[in-house]
């Protein structure tokens, strides 16, 4: 399917519709409809569609891709930027970790943020997985409960070159972010695979060791 046949259908009212141009355009692998696709990643409002267009995008050259989505990271917008974030962490193209910025690990909108979180546990280069998580424990005890989830499975997934970032975190800082850090530890040690009953947990652990609420949540 050309870009001139699918822009009409990506464009229709109807989301089936649209889910199936999506998902055309991967099966015929048209290099010319890259800016099309990452076009409507950013305006989509059906997540599956958005799925679709992500897959469709993961279908074509990366050469193509990459350099079209990271110019997308730019955008006002915050579901171009995280869908594009998104994206990007399906390739895993190391070529993409330079434009993982700092602005968009610590973006005001926590769907960006969490795709960054993403998708620089994806393509963080061998060797800087502790600097990473130095930079990720800026967001502990911050955001609302699914953006802490994401920020504890971006730990995870890890490993142990954040395990050092997170014991240092239990002691200092705001108790949010104390109960987050031993939250964060007892799923990476396996103590606790949920994170609602890790934070349980973590809130008595940090109590019982004096680290009351004090400045701030």
């Amino acid at each position: 399917m050309n870009a001139g046949d699918l822009e009409p259908r990506l464009r229709h009212a109807d989301s089936s519709v649209r889910m199936q141009a999506a998902m055309a355009a991967g099966t015929s692998k048209d290099a010319g409809a890259v800016d099309l696709l990452v076009e409507r990643c950013g305006v989509e409002p059906d997540f599956f569609v958005r799925d679709m267009l992500t897959w469709a995008l993961t279908r074509l050259p990366a050469d193509l891709t990459v350099p079209r989505l990271v110019e997308e990271l730019s955008s006002p917008f915050p579901q171009a930027r995280s869908q594009a974030l998104h994206t990007l962490s399906k390739i895993a193209d190391p070529r993409a970790r330079p434009a993982i910025t700092d602005a968009l690990l610590h973006d005001e909108e926590d769907e960006v943020a969490k795709a960054a979180w993403r998708t620089a546990v994806v393509l963080v280069p061998a060797g800087e997985e502790a600097a990473l998580a130095a930079d990720l424990a800026r967001e502990l005890g911050r955001r609302d409960p699914e953006s802490r989830r994401g920020l504890t499975r971006a730990f995870v997934a890890l490993g142990e070159p954040s395990r050092g970032v997170l014991e240092q975190a239990t002691g200092v800082g705001v108790f949010a972010a104390r109960v987050h850090a031993v939250a964060s530890l007892l799923i990476l040690d396996g103590l606790e695979r949920d994170h609602r009953s890790a934070t349980e947990k973590a809130r008595q652990v940090v109590l019982d060791a004096g680290g009351g609420p004090v400045g701030g949540e």
